[in-house]
């Protein structure tokens, strides 16, 4: 069975994302509320439908729920910008976009703290979701505010749409 890489290293950062240590996945995800870094690529096509993610049952954080297009963490040793092209290639397939940063901001749940660094892109071309992912789809603006709240999003996708006013922000 698939699963999660509890050893995979994560820089530990504080609040204005300078690193100050390192720490396993699994001493990230255990409750320590070690602060650690993520990405989140927010995938708009020219028809203002945001693409999402289905994320799967092996997860270790909220499996079966639907989340950002593109979200990971930031591997030790590597840059915000190459960690969000890696997780885009390595999750959608997509290699060829132009991000614009939306807003950096902690997001604190039970399990883990992350200072999240928060992008969106317009994109028309072929997506091929990975292994990683359950599936995924493009959502109408109007069908992902009809489920908000229904428990089917990550709590992370739905601060997100509150806090940055997503599904607001878009390129049309």
């Amino acid at each position: 069975m698939i699963k999660d890489n509890s050893e995979e290293m994560f820089p530990l950062v504080d609040e204005h994302g300078n690193i100050i240590g390192g720490a396993t996945r699994g001493e990230c995800h255990n409750g320590s509320k070690l602060l650690h870094p993520v990405i989140h690529l927010h995938v708009f096509n020219s028809q203002g439908e945001l693409y999402l993610q289905k994320r799967p049952q092996w997860k270790d954080i909220q499996p079966g729920k639907w989340d950002t297009a593109v979200g990971g963490h930031v591997d030790l040793g590597e840059s915000v910008e190459i960690a969000l092209k890696r997780e885009a290639r390595e999750e959608l397939g997509i290699t060829d976009f132009i991000p614009e940063k939306i807003a950096s901001y902690i997001f604190e749940s039970d399990r883990e703290r992350e200072l999240v660094f928060s992008y969106k892109t317009l994109y028309d071309g072929e997506i091929i979701p990975s292994e990683e992912l359950d599936e995924g789809k493009f959502w109408s603006i109007r069908e992902i505010e009809e489920n908000v709240g229904k428990y089917i999003f990550t709590p992370n996708f739905e601060e997100e749409l509150k806090r940055n006013n997503i599904l607001r922000n878009k390129f049309y």
